[in-house]
């Protein structure tokens, strides 16, 4: 690791140190970032475009003073790399390291703080010298649940990505332990890969993408081929798998601002079609997908006249029970109770879903609040069976809980009377024994006053 004192220098001597040891990193070659190692990373791989990478930096001007330092804030840096989200110059400067590596870049102002510079820190048209340190870096992380990681080889074209319906024409790699089992191009619907055998994962990164990208995309077994795995390529149940994908061409979907309210509702009845098969292929992922997407066009819509507003709310109230019947399956239970929450909103009385909230909130273990659901049900249809079932099942459930609650409390009553009688024979035996030394002291004082006293 370099000292603070290796990047003190007058403006000649950094310039010559630069110039005669520094390598230009810019794919211009115009010399606005050059870079000087001072400690050798670890040999191996380096941040690709988008990597989540994690530095720590000093920032100095050519004559030596400090105006930044992550070290002296005691905190490492963390972003995106190559994604505009720091200076240019460490968007580049990055992508060149290499883990546990330390450097030093000369930036001109056009890659660092410009003409302006950086009122009270930089002057106007600086150059200024950044030393980094890559503590670590890994890919960008694209689900909630980590179950997608992309990592670009090759960077994209344009501003806009495929969206929901787009058509893609992409090639494909897939490798499951080192071992090449797909490779093939293919054109598919986003939303509905898995009619040409395309993992879900591969699906979900789409919108992330710009033409011409070419990334890996790691996907666990959720985002891949799941518990079933995949018999025809010999992957296993449960297995991790790698992508490669190179988007070649797409054609937009149109957006929702972009359709009439005729033409979403078309849409939404084939779309409904869609996730009604995948649902019943086992999909609930798939399902979801498009049941949101008629969720998408049509909750902010109003229709004119009763027959398109009747139309409007069949769609939504079909989308939501559907999206509750999938979040149970995949046991999301809170997103389950959300979709039945906003079919009550348009339809108190609707059975299916309270219903499904009441199943949602069983397995939540929210007992009391279920069996008001299963009540609820049978209040709107007597005859409802499996509502009379689910609510003595409640009641069984509230019962065992109950009995649990009286055992821990019992144990806890137990073992609070036993501590406190501990206490009160320790306190005893203290008690006693004070006393008895009292005695004893009062004897003796008793003996000292007779022997004081004339006989």
């Amino acid at each position: 690791m370099t000292t603070d004192q290796d990047l003190t220098m007058d403006g000649q001597s950094a310039a010559a140190v630069f110039a005669a040891k520094g390598i230009d990193v810019t794919t211009t070659k115009d010399r606005g970032v050059i870079k000087v190692v001072k400690h050798q990373g670890l040999n191996g791989e380096r941040p690709m475009i988008g990597d989540r990478v994690t530095v720590h930096y000093t920032g100095k001007l050519l004559t030596g003073e400090k105006f930044d330092c992550s070290r002296d804030r005691k905190e490492a840096l963390c972003f995106n790399v190559g994604k505009g989200q720091v200076l240019k110059a460490w968007d580049i400067g990055v992508l060149s390291m290499q883990m546990g590596e330390v450097c030093s870049f000369l930036c001109k102002p056009e890659y660092a703080y410009g003409f302006n510079g950086n009122p009270e820190k930089i002057p106007p048209n600086s150059l200024v010298v950044f030393e980094m340190e890559l503590l670590m870096f890994e890919g960008e992380i694209l689900t909630d649940d980590s179950g997608i990681v992309r990592r670009i080889k090759v960077k994209g074209d344009g501003y806009t990505n495929p969206n929901d319906g787009s058509r893609v024409e992409v090639h494909l790699e897939g490798r499951c332990g080192g071992r090449l089992f797909d490779c093939r191009d293919v054109s598919f619907i986003v939303g509905e890969a898995e009619d040409k055998g395309v993992p879900l994962g591969v699906d979900r990164a789409m919108d992330k993408m710009q033409k011409g990208e070419c990334c890996s995309l790691y996907l666990k077994p959720k985002y891949g081929f799941g518990r079933e795995g995949k018999p025809e390529y010999k992957i296993g149940p449960d297995s991790d798998i790698i992508y490669e994908v190179t988007l070649k061409s797409f054609e937009r979907a149109k957006e929702t601002w972009e359709m009439d309210l005729p033409e979403k509702l078309d849409l939404a009845a084939g779309v409904k079609h869609k996730g009604n098969q995948y649902f019943k292929g086992g999909l609930y992922y798939q399902a979801v997908i498009q049941y949101q997407r008629i969720i998408s066009w049509l909750e902010m819509e109003c229709g004119f006249g009763i027959e398109q507003q009747k139309r409007i709310q069949s769609f939504l109230l079909t989308a939501h029970l559907n999206l509750a019947l999938c979040f149970l399956r995949i046991k999301d239970f809170s997103q389950a109770v959300d979709n039945c929450n906003k079919v009550i909103e348009l339809d108190k009385s609707n059975e299916k879903a309270l219903y499904r909230r009441g199943e949602a909130r069983l397995l939540r273990n929210e007992f009391p609040m279920a069996m008001e659901d299963f009540q609820q049900v049978l209040r709107v249809n007597p005859a409802n069976r499996a509502a009379h079932g689910q609510l003595l099942l409640c009641q069984t459930k509230i019962k065992e809980h109950h009995e649990r609650d009286k055992k821990t409390y019992a144990n806890m009553f137990q073992k609070f009377a036993e501590r406190d009688t501990k206490i009160g024979k320790t306190k005893r035996r203290r008690d006693e024994s004070a006393r008895s030394g009292m005695n004893g002291e009062l004897g003796n004082k008793r003996r000292r006053r007779s022997q004081d006293c004339p006989s």
